[in-house]
């Protein structure tokens, strides 16, 4: 079962705050608090051990820009050898966040569909990788956003190929226990081409592509745009299929109307994997679209879509609904070991 494991006495300042904004960001808490502690996580980082033991035995915490009321009283519970009192009220609380489907859940080793800030992400890729690693994950794709998304600070030819470098960087320091892949979510245009160049997408370890404009076309020119997506060989994973929203802050989105067969048969005859997102207000595709396409032959990909590293423990909730469906776990190509993944990728 991939989950945290609590942290106990004595624990690092800057762990706490940490884990507090990892378990903050799994319970869906809003921004600003999350936001809280990891500016003060990173001011803690600046500052140094000896600084911020000295203004914890001097009680002058509250002083330093960067740290506020809640995030003094941890690290001064921290720094005093204790374990902050917040942090064990959300350990306490820590609980499977999908009923079903933990056999599934537990045999996922990777995740297809994850954003930094460099896209629109809330933290930095080194974090994302942390917590991929606390959870017991064997590899990550990142897959920020391409240039035409703007809202969402898309990554231009050139911010991608910096990417790429530090990426690579990265990967190169975490050894055999852990792949960081390169990847791309990539925006599926109105003709059903990709907002990237296929020298870059070439570069990459994995392409994800998804349809976020124009999300009411018709049935019939959407479905010509989403097999040419799908059936383009750089693509591997589609995403987020139908678009919908269910709920959240962003309100419901009804789902694109499309041919899903034609398109599911697409997927199945290139061996591009449907993704199954396991965001709660996605939750996307429907049951009866995953079942379609479990019927059709099609692979799929457990996703957490996750914007922050707390968010990486989403995969349950797909998980839940894949085994719920029938999925075998075999189908499914977060479960696979990186070098099957690599393989299968350069087969496509």
């Amino acid at each position: 079962m991939h989950t945290l494991e609590p942290l106990t006495a004595p624990v690092e300042p800057e762990d706490a705050l940490r884990r507090i904004a990892v378990l903050l960001e799994r319970e869906r808490a809003g921004t600003y608090r999350v936001e809280a502690f990891r500016k003060a996580m990173g001011t803690v980082r600046e500052l140094g051990p000896e600084a911020v033991a000295r203004h914890a035995n001097e009680g002058t915490l509250q002083t330093v820009p960067g740290i506020g009321k809640s995030t003094a009283g941890v690290i001064a519970e921290a720094v005093a050898g204790a374990l902050p009192a917040y942090l064990a009220t959300l350990q306490d609380r820590y609980a499977p966040l999908a009923d079903g489907g933990s056999a599934l859940f537990g045999a996922v080793q990777g995740d297809c569909h994850t954003h930094s800030t460099w896209s629109d992400g809330g933290s930095p890729i080194d974090e994302m990788v942390l917590t991929a690693l606390e959870l017991g994950h064997r590899w990550m794709v990142l897959t920020d956003h391409s240039p035409r998304l703007r809202v969402a600070n898309g990554l231009s030819p050139e911010r991608l190929a910096q990417q790429i470098a530090v990426v690579e960087a990265i990967d190169g320091h975490l050894g055999d226990s852990f792949s960081l892949l390169k990847g791309i979510e990539v925006d599926i245009l109105d003709d059903g081409s990709l907002d990237q160049s296929d020298a870059m997408l070439g570069r990459l370890d994995l392409v994800t592509a998804s349809v976020h404009s124009k999300l009411r076309m018709n049935k019939a020119p959407m479905t010509r745009r989403m097999v040419a997506a799908v059936t383009n060989p750089r693509v591997n994973v589609f995403g987020h299929c139908t678009g919908r929203l269910v709920t959240g802050s962003r309100g419901t989105r009804a789902q694109s109307e499309f041919d899903a067969r034609v398109v599911f048969e697409a997927c199945a005859e290139n061996d591009t994997a449907v993704e199954i997102n396991s965001r709660p207000e996605r939750c996307d595709p429907p049951d009866e679209l995953i079942e379609l396409a479990r019927d059709i032959g099609c692979l799929f990909a457990i996703d957490s879509d996750a914007h922050a590293p707390g968010q990486l423990e989403m995969k349950a909730y797909g998980a839940e609904r894949a085994e719920r469906l029938g999925i075998e776990p075999d189908r499914v190509i977060t479960t696979w070991d990186v070098d099957r993944l690599r393989e299968w990728v350069s087969r496509g």
